[in-house]
């Protein structure tokens, strides 16, 4: 059946409750930071009506330049991490009974209800000097003396991989479901060990969907909050952490825009980018 285009204006109607909504808490909020990102902040006033670029200008400092650069190589890390250790569990998963298959699904959505502070300090206290793994390698006699693995840039990369592994296996997941057994079935017949079936035939066949995925948790990950608070020290801290010092304590509102309006602008221009990858794949 071919779908007929609307011809008159109530064959809009099925679609304009959710484009009020979109406009209501999407774009008219986005385009008040906007705006209010290009006002002059005024410490006796909060801030006045202006158009200024010194908001943005502040990126080229080297103190917000560093905290940008770290957020975005932070977001980077993880998603290469979660997506290498993500992409072989997943394909393994698939191949498994259909059972066996429901029983990992329903572990791995179990930590999904785990909120962000819970994550938080159960790794607080996973790294901890009294309580903490390193007990464990004490007793393996693997090490002298328990140490503290908290506060540190270890401690938030592995929280934020174990927050997005559960992410990025369900968005593996159907990928690799759909995937022809026959292709590696092929490779093996000629010759090709396990490893390199994987290699050479699954990992080339879903590089769109790895890239997509790669996307999709970078854009999780750049808004990462709590974590950084929690297990890093100040100079792990991420741009959201530092959107909220500047508009809660720093009472600077158009500066703290200014960052929502660029990590929102790498996340539209991220996920348009997987978008864009999906109607590629389809078309293929």
């Amino acid at each position: 059946m071919r779908r007929e285009p609307p011809r008159r204006l109530r064959d809009y109607a099925p679609i304009a409750w959710p484009a009020a909504m979109l406009v209501v808490f999407f774009v008219i909020p986005f385009a008040t930071m906007i705006a209010v990102s290009f006002f002059q902040r005024d410490p006796a006033a909060f801030y006045t009506p202006a158009f200024v670029f010194s908001n943005y200008e502040r990126f080229l400092t080297p103190f917000f330049a560093r905290i940008l650069g770290f957020s975005l190589f932070l977001a980077m890390l993880v998603a290469v991490v979660a997506v290498t250790i993500a992409f072989p569990f997943t394909w393994s998963l698939v191949r498994l009974p259909r059972r066996r298959q429901v029983v990992w699904l329903v572990a791995i959505l179990s930590v999904l209800s785990l909120s962000e502070v819970i994550i938080g300090f159960a790794w607080s206290t996973l790294f901890s000097r009294t309580a903490g793994l390193t007990n464990l390698l004490v007793m393996l006699g693997i090490m002298a003396k328990p140490v503290a693995l908290t506060p540190g840039f270890g401690a938030v990369l592995t929280a934020m991989v174990y927050q997005a592994l559960p992410y990025t296996v369900l968005v593996l997941y159907p990928a690799l479901a759909r995937l022809d057994p026959a292709l590696t079935e092929a490779a093996r017949s000629m010759g090709a060990s396990p490893a390199r079936a994987f290699l050479t035939v699954v990992v080339p066949v879903c590089r769109n969907t790895i890239v997509a995925t790669l996307v999709m948790v970078f854009v999780f990950a750049l808004g990462a909050y709590l974590l950084p608070q929690i297990l890093g020290r100040p100079q792990h801290w991420t741009l959201s952490v530092m959107i909220t010092d500047q508009a809660v304590y720093q009472s600077n509102m158009p500066f703290a825009a200014a960052m929502a309006v660029f990590l929102v602008g790498v996340s539209l221009s991220l996920v348009a980018l997987v978008a864009w990858l999906g109607r590629r794949e389809g078309a293929q």
